[in-house]
């Protein structure tokens, strides 16, 4: 067991009103992400090698998150939208590291994962349009009437010949790389996790679960658990899933609750409630 980020503190009422009076600003409509986790008393975070920020949207689990990998200065793929404080914000935080933060850790989002998603997508289809060229382009050459007047023309002499020689279909797929395999929703991001996590770094994760089905997230869960367990990694993840939050010795703050508490997941509201519904229905499974 690893751990590099031990402890995290975040900003009090008290900081974080001297500093709004200090700078005495009204030009500006939001001071984000000041009175956002001072709201639920969210000062300091103790870490374990996985470690759940849970709450409903608005709780402040993602901003949590993202302040954590500004102050880390972890990687980072899709661009954070700042606002004018953000950097004067996480400047009043401070964090302990036990042992030195690895240059592979970084923050997962769900803008990465449909970034991701998306340019597969763009990809595929810019791949087909290709192919519909080469299409016409092997018709051309093959029974064009080509006569080479000089050495600028070898390479259109080298194509019709190689069109001559071979089928339509073998003389595409040698000119055009193969179409990137395009899994579904799920199995993308699935596959981004697993390529994006490795071992030996810390990783942020702000709700893995979207795009993903029940089962893909019983399989990221125990990726999860077993690359903290085998591979020293740790996890800070933001999440409102059942089967993230049941992820073995998992800590659990519940930033729905003022001030924030370390809970157990079968305590937290939204689990009670899932239970109780199942259980009521229980008979029809």
């Amino acid at each position: 067991m690893i751990i590099y980020l031990n402890t995290f503190t975040f900003p009090n009422e008290g900081m974080e009103f001297d500093f709004l009076l200090g700078i005495r600003r009204t030009c500006y409509d939001s001071f984000y992400p000041f009175k956002i986790l001072s709201k639920h008393d969210l000062e300091r975070v103790d870490f374990e090698q996985i470690t759940i920020f849970y709450g409903g949207n608005g709780s402040g689990k993602s901003t949590a998150l993202n302040v954590i990998a500004e102050k880390t200065e972890i990687n980072r793929d899709s661009i954070y939208n700042k606002s004018n404080f953000y950097g004067d914000y996480v400047s009043m935080c401070t964090m302990e590291i036990v042992t030195d933060i690895p240059e592979k850790s970084r923050i997962i989002t769900s803008d990465d994962v449909f970034d991701y998603m998306f340019n597969i997508r763009n990809l595929n289809e810019g791949i087909d349009q290709k192919r519909e060229e080469l299409f016409g382009e092997y018709l051309d050459s093959k029974y064009s009437q080509f006569q080479m007047n000089s050495i600028a023309d070898y390479e259109k002499l080298k194509k019709m010949n190689d069109s001559r020689r071979k089928t339509q279909s073998r003389f595409v797929r040698n000119e055009l790389m193969d179409n990137v395999r395009e899994y579904s929703n799920g199995e993308s991001a699935f596959l981004y996790f697993t390529e994006k996590i490795e071992e030996n770094g810390l990783y942020l994760l702000d709700e893995p679960e979207n795009s993903l089905s029940p089962k893909r997230q019983m399989e990221l869960m125990r990726f999860i658990e077993d690359s903290a367990r085998f591979f020293n990694c740790q996890f800070i993840i933001s999440t409102h899933s059942p089967f993230f939050l049941a992820m073995a010795g998992a800590k659990i703050y519940d930033l729905d609750e003022n001030p924030v508490v370390v809970k157990k997941w079968t305590e937290l509201e939204n689990m009670r409630t899932y239970y109780e519904f199942f259980k009521k229905y229980e008979n029809e499974f």
